[in-house]
């Protein structure tokens, strides 16, 4: 009872009454006290029947007046007011009865499942600790606090809002975000993210962004909205509904006034078998059960229930998926392509040598290379001005031109400095030097000669090479990597990932073409998957079946861009959020054929009289009750983490 809501435990409530009354007048006719016919054994019948059905009927003429005739309320009414008519009262209690029952069942199944996912998303702390300017500490809704103020979060509490460690040390628990149960360390100047849990120090965080524009707020926002993106099987079933349940209803009035016409027209002595001893009382109960077999609410509730679980399951993993219909596109993907940088590489370059042209000094060509690449925060911009060991003064550079796909040129200290690749050589007409190390290569020139060029690593990740041969033994047919790096770092890249085809020196008008030839290229059925950072990649994410953002942890390009975002950097979860996908499909495959099979089932045993009432009531609320146990399962995903 405590488990119960105030509606559930007023609906068991009413179940208690209704089955104490229709045991009390059992008992009376038992005894023979009551008639077994009669109008004042239909109201003694009646009375129980009104304690558990009176809503029923209420629901039932209420959707009527609004034009919403055919559902489980009109059936259920239509049914059991016939068996009363046709004098079947203990019929129509039980049945009635057990409806309701069922009823309770598959609310509380309902509701349990959805308090699992909003246990797991209650990830928004409810009061953050305002710090005012005389020192003091305040609790204050995260809504009310302004960007630029300090919030303190104490061990064992969550941040509550996106910001910047201003003082303090500690290790944040980000498993609500990532699904990973290794903690991150933070110190002064690194980002905390809201929803993470603060697990020893006192942390000092000054907030950089709104609460409604935090990480924590767009996680909500996304997986609460991701039923408004149904899935095939989802608008299947609802378009099943709407034409099913009126020709349910047209086959039970053909089921009673066929044969009732025929027992009336057919003299006794040429009636077939079938209605040999039969009258229109038998006709209409066998009527009646086939209505109550017809009631659709397995499918209708179990379907949308198991997609919602899956969405629910995979965001225990850290996989944010932006509708049902992406989770089922992605069980039939058969094509993965994966940009490179910060996907399947870590995305932090390393620069490895500098290989200067005389009369420069390595030391000249690193410098240029990384005053010119000062106001860029491209990964190799990043890891030039980390190698620099001269300090840079932003005033010395002016007139920065950025050439996509090619480089950067800049005036630095009055000269026209050009860095990049060999394509932006091509363009200044210079002959590039040979480089038989194995790395980005970035080309300098100094007032239009050839500086020299810097060679520049950047490392796999560490389960890369697992993520790809996982995708295969899932079932993905092609692996492909597409890159604006050199054809020799693609092709070393590619051959130790074990990806099956690699495209290099690609512009980001060519990455979208060769996605076109493999949208073009795939089965009837499947389905191509695009994996990037969600920024530079914005144009194939959107073209493509899938879009699936890596690294997407406090992104918020990734989360707008993709249809599917990973909350860490591991290309490994993408195998895991196809097989979330896989079982979620599998349980709404399994619910629909088994809501069919035994639907079809008993209206056919109904049709010839060999179903009951008790049969039909397990037809639908049993069947019911079972789909939507099956469907929680979807919330079970354990032996996917890791």
């Amino acid at each position: 009872m405590q488990n119960l809501t105030k509606k559930q435990r007023k609906m068991l409530w009413r179940i208690l009454a209704a089955a104490a009354l229709l045991v009390l007048v059992k008992l009376l006719s038992a005894l023979a006290v009551l008639p077994e016919r009669g109008w004042l054994t239909a109201a003694c019948y009646l009375a129980p029947y009104a304690v558990i059905g009176w809503d029923v009927l209420y629901k039932a003429v209420r959707n009527i007046r609004n034009g919403q005739v055919f559902d489980e309320n009109f059936l259920m009414a239509l049914a059991t007011v016939g068996a009363f008519g046709t004098g079947e009262y203990a019929e129509a209690v039980f049945v009635m009865l057990f409806y309701q029952v069922g009823e309770l069942f598959q609310d509380y199944a309902v509701g349990k499942s959805r308090q699992s996912i909003a246990a797991l998303m209650d990830i928004r702390p409810d009061v953050a600790n305002l710090e005012r300017e005389d020192g003091e500490i305040e609790e204050v809704d995260p809504e009310d606090v302004a960007v630029g103020a300090v919030v303190v979060v104490k061990p064992g509490e969550r941040v509550p809002l996106d910001g910047m460690v201003l003082e303090g040390s500690s290790s944040l628990d980000t498993a609500a975000l990532t699904g990973e149960s290794v903690p991150r360390d933070v110190a002064p100047g690194d980002l905390c993210l809201s929803g993470c849990v603060n697990q020893s120090g006192l942390l000092r965080i000054k907030v950089t962004r709104p609460c409604e524009e935090s990480t924590v707020s767009k996680i909500l926002d996304l997986v609460e909205n991701a039923s408004e993106k149904k899935s095939t099987s989802e608008n299947f079933i609802t378009r099943f509904a709407k034409y099913y349940t009126p020709c349910v209803v047209v086959a039970a009035a053909a089921l009673f006034l066929i044969p009732t016409l025929a027992l009336a027209l057919i003299p006794a002595a040429g009636q077939p078998a079938f209605l040999a001893g039969t009258g229109w009382a038998n006709w209409l109960h066998r009527a009646l059960i086939f209505l109550v077999i017809s009631c659709p609410c397995a499918l209708v509730i179990s379907v949308p229930l198991s997609f919602f679980g899956g969405i629910g399951g995979a965001s225990k993993c850290g996989i944010l998926v932006k509708g049902s219909n992406y989770l089922e596109a992605l069980a039939r993907t058969e094509t993965v392509v994966f940009d490179k940088t910060g996907t399947l590489t870590k995305g932090t370059f390393t620069v490895t040598a500098v290989h200067p042209e005389e009369p420069f000094t390595a030391g000249q060509v690193l410098e240029y290379a990384a005053l010119a690449e000062h106001w860029s925060d491209h990964p190799i911009s990043l890891s030039l001005r980390a190698a620099c060991k001269t300090p840079l003064d932003a005033a010395r550079v002016a007139d920065v031109e950025e050439i996509a796909g090619h480089g950067v040129c800049a005036r630095v200290d009055g000269k026209a400095v050009s860095v990049g690749n060999s394509r932006l050589m091509e363009r200044q007409h210079l002959s590039a030097a040979p480089c038989e190390l194995t790395g980005t290569i970035v080309h300098v020139t100094v007032d239009g000669a050839y500086a020299g060029h810097i060679v520049i690593s950047d490392l796999p990740k560490e389960d890369a090479r697992a993520a790809i041969a996982d995708l295969k033994a899932s079932g993905v047919k092609k692996t492909v990597m597409l890159t604006g790096d050199t054809d020799a770092v693609a092709k070393a890249v590619a051959a130790d990932l074990g990806v099956d085809e690699y495209h290099a020196e690609l512009l980001p008008a060519d990455k979208v073409d060769l996605t076109e030839k493999l949208l073009a290229e795939k089965s009837r059925n499947g389905k191509v998957a695009f994996v990037g950072d969600g920024i530079n990649d914005a144009p194939v994410l959107s073209r493509v079946d899938i879009g699936i953002a890596m690294g997407a942890l406090g992104s918020d390009a990734a989360i707008e861009a993709a249809d599917i975002v990973l909350m860490d950097d591991k290309p490994s979860k993408i195998a895991t959020a196809m097989r979330i996908s896989r079982k979620t499909l599998r349980i709404v495959n399994q619910n629909i054929w088994f809501a069919l099979i035994v639907k079809f089932g008993v209206m056919i045993l109904g049709v010839f009289n060999i179903a009951t009432m008790w049969e039909a009531v397990f037809a639908d609320v049993g069947v019911a009750f079972i789909a939507i146990l099956n469907a929680t399962r979807c919330l079970q995903v354990d032996e996917f983490r890791k």
